[in-house]
């Protein structure tokens, strides 16, 4: 399992700052440098270009007007803010931190001190004995998150072991505890990597091995990396995906209370993203299934109560069959596959809120936490955060795409290929993640002009009123929809609007116009009249607000 690193193991800098003292990028860049220089690992992301703020849950701003920074950027460099609380003037930040999810900058004598370890290139464990490392088996360059996962399902499987009578109750519990460190380490920042190291799982059974001898070797009987690797992808997957879940509920939450609370306005509220929240609950079941125990392809030859090692560690169910169980990566398509359809709504919903944001449309104003001026148009505001939010459905489509293509020619069972899973996924939890959060905060942060809106509003837009003031009439809707039309084009000769229309001009149309055809041209009274389930009258929307607050709760 090749391990991505996590922003949440990036030193912060514990500098008291506001707005106005950081208003150039000089500042920015000098704790950045502060921070590598105190980095224990040094090892740091390169910050990515976006002013919006992680919002992480539904509560309202108590900021007032606050300072956008300065916007000269380039090289896609980000700023993202921790914001413990929130003061005036100026907002005043407890802890700055850099953050990213590609590449990385390394200080020059750790730079120099990973391409000689990378150079020695240790001996592969093999079978022949003989054969030297392959440079397509990397170092790993993990994270305390990825690492107690493997501990976590090594624990339990070594609790397996003693249950089959492979290891004494002494052998378990000084395999546990020295596990136990090895977790420890990873926390701490002080687990070692070493040349020979090909993975995560090799580190941990190597440290394992180095704290208590020769017993460690006993922790893979009948295990292969097979089944271990592909143990650790679901465990690991199912934590990410409860932390996606939260985010998407916030935003969901968000657009809940917006829309209840922007009801009576004529565009009143935003329901998307509510399908996402089924999707991704009713995929994690087939997550939550069990290959430890499977070995490479065949089985365990030592009776391992795969029923006990499930409830150990959490699953719901066990891989039926042992070649399945290693081989399976459905679970990470699928996976992928709802990132695509959810981004393609968040996609969706930025386009609309770009278009809204205009000049031209002018019913929103972003605010300025989430976009930027232009540098050349210093009347110009720039949808920033919206833009890249639609940008990013491209990038999980592509992950799906890719990951999808390298699965689709291989063999039954493990094969080497599968390994491509690690970086589509990773890249997919990361963006997703992100995207949710800002949407939310650029949902909680935006504002909404009803009067711009209700200016927008045309009576043309009432044609479909029209035909069905006929229909209640007793005309035939194919009919009326005919005769509104003819009424459209008549209003359009004359250059005017179809409330302009004499009641004569409309039974000259048809007779079954009446003295009451110009009460058809109230918008409210439209909006109202759309009174099914999933209409947009208000006790529709009170209805939709009420079903999904319930489906949040």
């Amino acid at each position: 399992m090749v391990p991505r690193a996590q922003p949440a193991e990036i030193p912060r800098v514990h500098t008291e700052l506001t707005w106005d003292t950081v208003d150039t990028w000089d500042s920015i860049w000098k704790l950045a440098h502060a921070a590598l220089n105190e980095s224990p690992t040094g090892f740091m992301t390169i910050p990515q270009i976006t002013h919006a703020i992680a919002i992480r849950n539904t509560t309202r701003f108590d900021v007032v007007n606050p300072k956008p920074l300065k916007s000269s950027l380039s090289n896609n460099l980000t700023l993202s803010a921790d914001f413990d609380r929130f003061k005036t003037p100026g907002i005043r930040l407890s802890s700055w931190y850099l953050t990213g999810s590609q590449r990385g900058v390394e200080r020059p004598d750790k730079k120099r001190a990973r391409q000689q370890a990378k150079a020695a290139k240790g001996k592969r464990r093999s079978t022949r004995g003989a054969e030297a490392a392959q440079p397509t088996n990397e170092q790993p360059q993990a994270s305390s998150s990825h690492a107690h996962i493997d501990v976590q399902g090594s624990i339990a499987y070594a609790k397996a072991l003693q249950k089959s009578g492979l290891l004494s109750s002494l052998e378990a519990d000084k395999i546990t505890e020295g596990l136990t460190q090895v977790g420890e380490e990873w926390k701490a920042g002080r687990f070692e990597i070493k040349p020979d190291d090909e993975d995560i799982h090799t580190a941990n059974e190597r440290r394992l091995s180095e704290l208590i001898g020769p017993l460690g070797g006993k922790l893979h009987t009948g295990r292969s990396r097979n089944d271990q690797v592909a143990t650790d992808m679901r465990l690991w997957l199912l934590e990410e995906v409860k932390d996606i879940e939260s985010s998407l509920r916030n935003l969901i939450s968000v657009m809940v209370e917006r829309a209840d609370k922007e009801k009576e306005y004529l565009m009143p509220g935003y329901t998307h993203l509510q399908t996402d929240l089924q999707r991704l609950k009713q995929l994690i079941p087939r997550i939550s299934v069990l290959p430890l125990g499977s070995g490479a392809l065949a089985g365990n030859p030592y009776g391992i109560d795969r029923e006990f090692l499930a409830k150990e560690l959490g699953f719901q169910s066990i891989a039926e069959n042992s070649m399945w169980g290693v081989a399976d990566r459905d679970f990470i398509v699928e996976f992928l596959m709802w990132s695509t359809m959810a981004m393609g709504h968040i996609s969706r919903l930025a386009e609309d809120f770009i278009i809204y944001s205009t000049a031209e449309f002018g019913f929103i104003t972003l605010s300025d936490a989430y976009s930027t001026g232009s540098s050349i148009m210093p009347q110009k505001k720039n949808p920033d955060s919206l833009e890249l939010l639609r940008g990013k459905c491209g990038r999980i489509f592509g992950d799906m795409a890719g990951f999808v293509v390298s699965l689709k020619g291989l063999p039954s069972t493990y094969n080497k290929d599968l390994q491509e899973d690690k970086e589509p996924l990773f890249d997919a939890v990361d963006t997703i993640a992100a995207c949710f959060k800002i949407t939310e905060g650029v949902l909680a942060t935006l504002e909404v002009h009803p009067e711009k809106m209700r200016n927008a509003l045309t009576m043309d837009m009432l044609a479909t009123d029209l035909a069905d003031y006929l229909v209640r009439k007793g005309i035939p809707f194919r009919e009326t929809h005919h005769i509104s039309g003819r009424a459209v084009a008549l209003a359009e000769s004359r250059k005017v609007q179809l409330n302009d229309l004499s009641v004569e001009d409309y039974q000259k149309l048809s007779d079954k116009f009446d003295d009451d055809v110009h009460g058809v041209f109230d918008f409210e009274k439209s909006v109202e009249n759309r009174n099914a389930i999933g209409g947009t009258s208000i006790q529709m929307i009170d209805r939709q607000v009420a079903t999904l607050r319930k489906a949040l709760a």
